[in-house]
């Protein structure tokens, strides 16, 4: 039990802990989300932190978004392949019903960033108006939290090769493969509290996401909450 794998990898990143370092938690009591939600963390799931360390060459910080989500997906693939799995921008990996399969969270401190992946596997958070789903309620019986820990933590090198060596574009290229389809309706609510829907219109060449508005012009969104309508 810990408070948050993050935070732990946080202090110890400022400590000069190296990049690949990994830290898996049985249980979480202080797990969190983005925007500072409350991410619950019972035993049975897989809570886990790496640490990457920037490298004046290496693409823009934020699209390492694209690199966790990439590994997630290929892992689940693996460890339950009858799964239909989607990815919704930036990194969540939703069921084919829409319902959150997994939480990701970077969080920076000098060169380092700190990607904390949360993958349901026995049980699911509640998120307010968001559907959630693990692999057991989908009738999958995952493995142990510590083998599907080793499968990601291969999967996430791989991804951080091709990042650091082919760029963004080749990420987004395999992401818009993994994502809903090109025309598929969201909703987007902007940090400022607006509210927009359209069209998803596929990602821009640094990797945000192009909303499609009704009168046919594209919005190129590079924060916000996504929701499938």
């Amino acid at each position: 039990m810990t408070g948050s794998t993050n935070d732990d990898l946080l202090q110890r990143a400022a400590a000069g802990a190296p990049e690949g370092l990994w830290l898996r938690a049985d249980a979480q009591d202080g797990g969190r989300g983005r925007m500072g939600r409350n991410w619950e963390s019972p035993a049975g799931n897989v809570f886990a932190s790496t640490i990457v360390r920037l490298q004046p060459s290496d693409p823009q910080a934020p699209t390492l978004a694209f690199v966790a989500a990439l590994a997630v997906y290929d892992t689940l693939h693996l460890i339950a392949p009858e799964c239909a799995v989607q990815i919704k921008w930036p990194n969540d990996l939703l069921s084919a019903d829409g319902a959150k399969l997994c939480g990701i969270l970077l969080e920076r401190k000098g060169d380092a960033v700190v990607v904390g992946i949360g993958i349901n596997l026995t049980s699911s958070p509640e998120i307010p108006g968001r559907l959630t789903t693990d692999l057991k309620t989908l009738v999958i019986l995952p493995p142990h939290p510590q083998a599907v820990t080793e499968i990601l933590a291969s999967n996430m090198a791989i991804w951080m090769g091709r990042w650091r060596q082919y760029g963004v574009q080749t990420l987004t290229t395999h992401w818009q493969k993994a994502a809903h389809p090109v025309g598929t309706a969201l909703s987007v609510q902007l940090p400022n509290g607006e509210r927009e829907e359209g069209l998803y219109a596929g990602l821009t060449a640094e990797g945000a996401l192009q909303l499609r508005l009704a009168d046919g012009t594209i919005h190129a969104i590079h924060a916000a909450d996504v929701f499938l309508v």
